[in-house]
């Protein structure tokens, strides 16, 4: 992993780095803005709280399960390069609306911004569906083999660092300074994608199927029957249903459960977005630059124990006096916080460690005009399982199932994770 920090300085690599790193960037300061004003500041109500971020979960999912398949095709089709111009170009459009989205429900229209946030929700989702497959599916086109693991390392550290940015400034600027950030921003990164380097068509020119149901069907059935692409894929989307859950009950459990106010959630998150950049970093280092799964299974299974271990010590937690919430300095010196947050890093650090070499997979176990639709195939899947995950929520807190127990509900999830990341060591080392 050291050693692809090298990659850096290359211009194949550097200007899709800066705008991926911006995109996610962006995405995530918007949709973490957004929850912790309706979260904090329009909703009074865990449910309510919990439902909310389930409906935003799932019209950031619809996209990849409906357009995956499109944008896969677009992508071994049409020069990579062009296509990233385009959606930096839709991101201004996008973050202007939901700029004003925001704006509209700050000033009392509440219905209506909340409308149009979620609207820009839905359309950044479209814009990641389409960017999705680009890059992980333009690195082998760019890099070396040998640095493709390392490349790829790298994307998801810078991803989860961006994330990690992103948290934490939403939570600490006003919604004001959230809409006016995401718009410079968006042009940042316009101006970042127009330096990536040409990624032409390799291989047949596609006839490309504009329907999303038969479109995706047959792209899931001519990715899914290779063994080991088959495992990576299942096992990655047991991983991001996980996540989906995970997204889902974060904010309420920390207002409702540690008693802590928006500061103290966009640090928590940030925490868990550092471990899985932390994870990344580690596995590399472990592998050596060998594309392997063999740390996989007892990453997630220590995963699971951590898990285990959070949802313990937040029943077990010491809450705010009736009516107040902690802020961040009343948080870190909780004699409680430092084990919280320790065991918060290591349930990201080994979730990281778990899901880094199974991305790599998917692009170099096919040959490099199918990468793209790979990557998308994997997205059909994962859309498709997040949704479960968010729908899951939505049953089991209208079941009445309490944020703790989803965690070892979670935590179960992860064994299954590990049965299948074991059955993909043996298919493939």
């Amino acid at each position: 992993m050291l050693n692809a920090l090298g990659l850096l300085k290359e211009r194949r690599f550097l200007p899709l780095f800066i705008t991926q790193f911006l995109g996610a960037f962006n995405d995530n300061l918007f949709k973490t803005g957004m929850v912790l004003f309706a979260t904090y500041q329009i909703f009074n109500d865990a449910t309510v709280e919990s439902n909310f971020n389930a409906l935003a979960t799932g019209l950031s999912i619809i996209p990849f399960f409906l357009l995956s398949a499109l944008s896969g095709q677009l992508a071994d089709t049409t020069d990579k390069a062009k296509i990233v111009r385009v959606v930096k170009t839709a991101e201004i459009g996008i973050m202007l609306f939901g700029s004003a989205g925001l704006m509209a429900a700050k000033f009392g229209h509440t219905s209506i911004g909340l409308g149009m946030m979620l609207g820009a929700v839905l359309m950044l989702g479209v814009h990641s569906t389409f960017f999705g497959p680009i890059k992980y599916a333009i690195l082998p086109q760019h890099l070396r083999e040998h640095e493709v693991l390392g490349g790829t390392g790298l994307v998801e550290a810078a991803t989860y660092l961006s994330i990690l940015l992103g948290t934490v400034i939403a939570g600490w600027i006003s919604v004001e300074g959230t809409a006016i950030l995401v718009l410079s921003v968006a042009i940042i990164g316009w101006f970042a994608g127009r330096n990536v380097p040409e990624a032409p068509r390799q291989g047949a020119t596609l006839k490309i199927n504009y329907n999303p149901f038969t479109a995706s069907w047959r792209l899931i059935s001519d990715t899914m029957h290779i063994p080991r692409l088959f495992l990576a894929i299942c096992a990655i989307s047991f991983f991001w249903t996980i996540g989906a859950v995970l997204i889902v009950i974060f904010p309420p459990l920390v207002k409702n459960v540690l008693t802590a106010d928006e500061r103290v959630a966009s640090l928590t998150i940030a925490i868990f977005s550092v471990g899985i950049a932390i994870g990344s970093v580690i596995i590399n280092s472990l592998l050596k630059g060998r594309i392997s799964a063999k740390f996989a299974p007892a990453s997630v299974i220590a995963m699971a124990v951590f898990l285990v271990a959070f949802s313990i010590e937040a029943r077990t937690w010491t809450p705010a006096p009736t009516g107040q919430l902690y802020g961040v300095i009343d948080f870190i010196t909780h004699s409680q916080s430092i084990v919280l947050l320790l065991t918060l890093v290591a349930i990201a650090t080994t979730g990281g460690m778990f899901v880094v070499p199974l991305y790599a997979f998917l692009t170099t176990t096919v040959t490099k005009d199918q990468t793209a639709r790979t990557v998308a195939a994997n997205n059909v899947v994962n859309s498709g399982a997040m949704t479960i995950g968010a729908v899951g929520v939505l049953a089991l807190s209208a079941a009445g199932m309490s944020n703790e127990d989803m965690l070892i509900m979670v935590a179960g999830m992860c064994l299954i994770s590990a049965w299948i990341a074991q059955k993909l060591h043996r298919a493939c080392d």
